[in-house]
């Protein structure tokens, strides 16, 4: 059969551990045998960005502003565990997301993919709960110091005038721990236009939360800064279309998502947006079912996988044990860059392409055929045949297949 055609690349961001795997496995089976695939491909599996000093991150973030579409395969982000693990490491290397984000500025779009075989474990949710996640800042543009002595941490800061700022932080009386965080006016707009925007083009309700009885500063901007972006440029298409704007504590929030139908939108700070994502992708069924995007102020769009790399999986694969590991997010997250990339390259094929992929994922699931982790989720009643990893992938070829003749 004659390959879709592209005419634009799209960026390439590999990964590491059973999500790389998965990945080969992906552009073997689904993508190569019916797409002229034209990517940028870098490589930012762990020991290569080591190698490059972190260098192939930020080269990868400028790509993804170039070309304008890109999709990622999980990484690791080391902590103390990870250094020992990989010994020839000669930093703890931040996170490659958190640089991502930090050089685009977007705001990331996380939600539930949902089969009717696999039922929330929230009863009363009937529809998919959007997570809007602030990219930018917070405890993943922090820094962290750690002292052993009594003493006065003060926080200062120098403005290009001149003029300066002092805050007492604390006195303590012994060893402590210390850390500060930051944001930018610039960074909260453009994540609550993208919120609001997003509400808009999905016809969706949007809450969003924070806890500005503590914060009184901090998230107390955040407050004001998503009622003025209201006010002046969204209320009206809002109350055109129906749809609400509504704003609440975080813990409260969190009580009135348990007690929801789902069906909206949840913005979230950076933090919490992380954590929230995680809950909801759990409750829903997998977290291998869960979509997220990253949206950029410039229009900039990149798609992966909400989850990390299956590390556990990923050593069973290296001492040569076949597993059942769910690639659904990471098909998505392809699927999604080749929609984006055919509707901003005018690829009604392309777009066509990633669509029908879709569906043929959703056949599979729909007749039975699941990785494991779901098919122990599924519904009593509902036949599920668990199979591995590559026979998924299979199946899901062969309806793509038969579909696109």
């Amino acid at each position: 059969m004659e390959k879709i055609q592209m005419t634009t690349p799209l960026v390439e961001m590999d990964g590491d551990e059973m999500t790389r795997v998965l990945w080969a496995m992906i552009k073997e089976k689904l993508l190569l045998p019916f797409v002229d695939l034209k990517t940028e491909y870098y490589d930012l599996g762990l020991l290569h960005r080591n190698e490059t000093r972190d260098q192939v991150t930020v080269d990868a973030a400028n790509a993804a502003k170039r070309l304008g579409v890109a999709v990622k395969c999980a990484t690791i982000t080391p902590n103390q565990q990870r250094m020992k693990e990989y010994p020839v490491l000669t930093e703890m290397w931040k996170s490659p997301n958190g640089t991502i984000r930090s050089i685009l500025d977007g705001t990331v779009f996380r939600a539930p993919i949902c089969i009717d075989a696999v039922k929330p474990v929230v009863k009363n949710w009937k529809r998919p709960i959007t997570i809007a996640r602030h990219a930018y800042g917070d405890v993943y543009k922090a820094v962290d110091l750690e002292t052993g002595e009594p003493g006065t941490a003060t926080l200062t800061f120098t403005g290009e005038s001149g003029e300066s700022k002092t805050l007492t932080v604390q006195h303590v009386d012994g060893p402590a721990v210390w850390q500060a965080a930051h944001n930018k006016e610039a960074s909260i707009r453009s994540f609550a236009r993208s919120c609001f925007q997003y509400a808009i083009d999905t016809r969706q309700d949007l809450w969003f939360s924070t806890k500005d009885t503590i914060a009184k500063v901090y998230d107390g901007v955040f407050k004001r800064i998503f009622e003025e972006e209201f006010e002046a440029s969204y209320q009206a298409r809002f109350k055109e279309l129906g749809i609400s704007y509504f704003y609440t504590l975080i813990d409260d929030a969190v009580a009135r998502v348990i007690r929801s139908e789902g069906g909206y939108i949840w913005a979230c700070k950076n933090y919490d947006g992380d954590v929230m994502s995680d809950m909801v992708s759990t409750a829903f069924g997998s977290l291998a079912m869960m979509t997220s995007v990253l949206v950029s102020p410039d229009g900039t769009t990149e798609f992966e996988a909400a989850h990390g790399t299956v590390t556990r999986h990923y050593y069973r694969y290296l001492n040569g044990e076949v597993t059942s590991t769910n690639p659904m997010a990471t098909i998505f997250a392809w699927s999604g860059a080749l929609k984006k990339r055919g509707a901003l390259d005018g690829l009604k094929d392309l777009t066509a392409f990633g669509e029908t992929l879709e569906r043929a994922c959703f056949e599979t699931l729909n007749a039975g055929v699941m990785t494991k982790d779901l098919a122990e989720l599924a519904e009593p009643g509902f036949h599920a045949t668990a199979v591995n990893s590559e026979e998924f992938l299979d199946a899901v070829a062969a309806r793509l297949k038969a579909a696109l003749k």
